[in-house]
């Protein structure tokens, strides 16, 4: 291996673009996500964030550019296509099946990752292997106390929690979460980020979210998203004190942030 040898990026978007209409929402977007890197996306609402999300997870094509995912090319697939290649997203509205229990919402989550294809001739029940590691990952998001409760009557926090190892579940990589923390009172959020760090740990992981306090404890480097433009992708410390960001975003937040000692 040479000196000049760099890593192959979990995840890197190559002057990506999307147009809806004369509408350029998202311009030029370069980015590179290295293994292991937790990213916070910000920027406020219009900024293209979401578009972003949708693009990388294969709901939207691009107009031009490109997304790759683990150095091969990922545009133009499928959602589920992508997913089966190691990229794994959540969305802002919860995205469970409400009359499945705990368990099996997150056996459903696994069993793609165990080779387990479209199949009658074996009852689930007797998928060890399945089952065996959706009882480790139930522990893993706190929720064995809950295993046989229909989805639907846990609390929000719960289903979040719920749809986090669902989303891990399949063994994936890199993992997108959309605003995990929206609607969660301080407490929920502060124990939701602590899970998310755990449950991520060794994985790559890319984030939209609104809670500064969120952003700032969980991410690695922040990308700062303004018109569909990224103006600023750095560590929380550089960009707290990028004098562009705090005039097209932060702002005062920043400065609360600080007074904090966050």
């Amino acid at each position: 291996m040479s000196a000049n040898h760099q890593p192959t990026p979990a995840l890197e978007l190559r002057d990506l673009r999307k147009s809806f209409g004369k509408s350029e929402i998202i311009r030029g977007v370069n980015l590179l996500v290295q293994a292991g890197e937790r990213v916070a996306i910000i920027g406020p609402n219009g900024a293209g964030k979401s578009t972003l999300f949708n693009l990388i997870s294969g709901r939207f094509e691009p107009s031009s550019g490109d997304v790759l995912l683990n150095g091969h090319r990922i545009n133009g697939k499928k959602p589920f296509e992508i997913n089966r290649l190691g990229l794994s997203r959540s969305f802002q509205i919860t995205n469970i099946f409400p009359k499945l229990s705990v368990f099996e919402n997150l056996r459903c989550g696994v069993l793609w990752s165990l080779g387990y294809r479209y199949t009658f001739l074996k009852f689930l029940a007797d998928l060890d292997d399945a089952n065996a590691r959706t009882e480790e990952l139930m522990a893993r998001i706190k929720l064995e106390k809950k295993r046989d409760v229909l989805a639907m009557n846990l609390t929000y926090a719960e289903q979040r929690a719920l749809e986090i190892g669902v989303t891990i579940g399949g063994g994936a990589s890199v993992i997108l979460l959309d605003e995990p923390t929206a609607g969660m009172s301080n407490s929920e959020t502060s124990r939701f980020v602590g899970l998310i760090k755990e449950v991520t740990e060794g994985k790559t992981l890319m984030t939209v979210e609104h809670d500064m306090g969120v952003v700032f404890g969980l991410a690695d480097k922040i990308a700062v998203v303004v018109y569909g433009e990224v103006i600023a992708f750095d560590t929380p410390d550089a960009v707290r004190a990028n004098p562009r960001v705090q005039e097209a975003y932060l702002g005062s937040v920043v400065a609360d942030a600080q007074a904090a000692g966050h």
